[in-house]
């Protein structure tokens, strides 16, 4: 009987079920996107048993179109969404709240708060993180305080919580599995990732309950079953691995200096650095990328908060395509934005700015700037953002990055994939499976039941599709990228002013 991985790829938008075979192929996809809920402006928020039962049936109809049984997987992995955070009541198994999304600023006083305690830098050595809403311990602290008996109920043991990774294994096991991994524990701001423990310092912080604490365990292991009645035979839980990680693993960057960009909702860029968890100089965060077979790996992180969000903003909010995959063609109706730029901190600017009270602009309009114009000024802010967090990671690492490994949904974007080659003057390289965050999931998945002996064999399945040259007219580049500068300068002093002034 053939097998094959079945990994689970939880996202901001959407859930996705996928089936791959040993040679690494993806056999079937199920996807289907879940609601997003905004009660306030800059909340944000999902249904916990949205994602759970989406996540169920797109599990289900994966199977159905491969045409396999459950007995056929080997294992499952699981890839989530990072920080959004679930606290749910352990009898009942039903969330307390809404599950509370990484892209959330709720909390964001409560983080000035503690730089002006004076406690930002203890937080930064212990976890490798900036303090910020983005991260999940503010998140927990705002239900537990905002949510009616939380408090009582969490100190009386009857509260769990957890990242999404959490959330799945719970309900894949029927309750039996209360678990999360490094690489997402680590996004806690909770998680001491020195001695790879939750640390009683940053819970007295925080004020949470040590009781709510999944168990904390390496990205490549087999965690359980999942429960009767899930699917037709029960089948090992084996791979888990936050988002980013899971596709700095899948694009197999396993080597100490090799770096990936992957452009979904938000971009994020990460280089692996080993294992020694250095601490950034230049805003960036250290994480941890994986566990496996009791080595620890860590990473360079720049999280972009708006990558391709901006392409769905000109689509939902503006109208000026009916489809995300249309923008390619307006943007190419124009040679360039003609000195327009768009900055899209929707969600406040990420790394290395880190300026959480910064708000979308865009800057350099004409009567003579069209829709077209926009639209190439969107693209480009996606690669500007990524020029931003590459340059400060070169300046940590002491390395010259001469190649970026490129995965998501917007890499399938040529014009977007060349100018980022051009303003990084770096080759940018497009593997063929795109999708490296589910595959980095099933190769954790795989490598831990034995369906793959090692990285090297998987890393034999790892195929470029594409390579981009920068151009060689670097003089136009950095006119471009000085523009670029005095945009996000702008913003900032705009963003500093407004904030004082409420």
């Amino acid at each position: 009987m053939n097998k094959y991985i079945l990994a689970l790829d939880q996202g901001t938008t959407s859930c996705r079920a996928v089936v791959i075979n040993k040679n690494g192929e993806i056999i079937s996809v199920a996807q289907k996107e879940f609601t997003q809920i905004f009660p306030h402006a800059s909340w944000v928020e999902h249904d916990a048993n949205e994602i759970w039962n989406t996540q169920w049936n797109m599990a289900k109809e994966a199977l159905a179109k491969a045409n396999i049984t459950s007995e056929q997987i080997a294992s499952i992995g699981i890839t989530n969404q990072r920080e959004t955070t679930v606290v749910w009541n352990r009898e009942t198994g039903e969330p307390i709240y809404n599950a509370i999304v990484w892209q959330d600023k709720r909390t964001a006083d409560f983080c000035d708060k503690i730089y002006k305690d004076g406690k930002a830098e203890l937080i930064r050595e212990k976890t490798g993180l900036v303090v910020d809403a983005y991260f999940s311990a503010t998140k927990v602290n705002w239900i537990l305080d905002n949510v009616e008996d939380a408090r009582f109920l969490a100190e009386n043991g009857q509260l769990a919580w957890g990242t999404i990774d959490s959330w799945l294994v719970w309900k894949l096991t029927n309750g039996q599995e209360h678990i999360t991994d490094v690489s997402n524990a680590s996004r806690s701001m909770l998680f001491n990732i020195h001695s790879l423990q939750w640390d009683d310092a940053l819970l007295d912080i925080f004020d949470v309950p040590t009781n709510m604490f999944p168990h904390v365990r390496s990205s490549s292991e087999v965690y359980g079953k999942t429960a009767e009645g899930i699917f037709d035979s029960s089948i090992p839980i084996a791979g888990i691995a936050g988002d980013q990680q899971a596709a700095l693993f899948g694009q197999m960057c396993t080597q100490k200096g090799m770096v990936k960009n992957t452009y979904g909702t938000g971009c994020f860029m990460l280089m692996n650095i080993g294992q020694q968890p250095t601490l950034s100089k230049n805003n960036l965060l250290t994480t941890v990328a994986w566990k496996i077979n009791g080595e620890t790996s860590y990473a360079l992180e720049g999280s972009i908060f708006i990558g391709g969000a901006v392409v769905q903003w000109l689509r939902d909010s503006l109208s000026m395509i009916n489809t995300s995959s249309e923008v390619e063609s307006l943007a190419n109706k124009v040679e360039s934005s003609e000195g327009v730029y768009f900055v899209p901190a929707f969600a406040g600017l990420g790394a290395p700015h880190w300026d959480q009270h910064a708000k979308g602009s865009i800057f350099g309009l004409t009567r003579g700037s069209t829709d077209a114009h926009i639209a190439t000024a969107a693209l480009e802010s996606i690669a500007f953002q990524t020029m931003d967090v590459l340059k400060a990671m070169e300046a940590d690492s002491g390395i010259s990055i001469n190649e970026l490994r490129v995965d998501g949904g917007a890499t399938v974007n040529n014009k977007l994939m060349q100018f980022q080659a051009d303003v990084l003057n770096t080759t940018t390289v497009r593997p063929k499976i795109v999708e490296t965050t589910v595959m980095g999931a099933a190769y954790l998945a795989g490598l831990a039941v034995g369906y793959w002996q090692s990285q090297e064999e998987i890393q034999a399945i790892w195929q470029t599709d594409k390579k981009y040259s920068p151009t060689e007219d670097q003089e136009n580049m950095k006119s471009k990228i000085e523009g670029w500068e005095r945009a996000v300068s702008a913003l900032q002093h705009w963003s500093s002013h407004s904030t004082k002034n409420n």
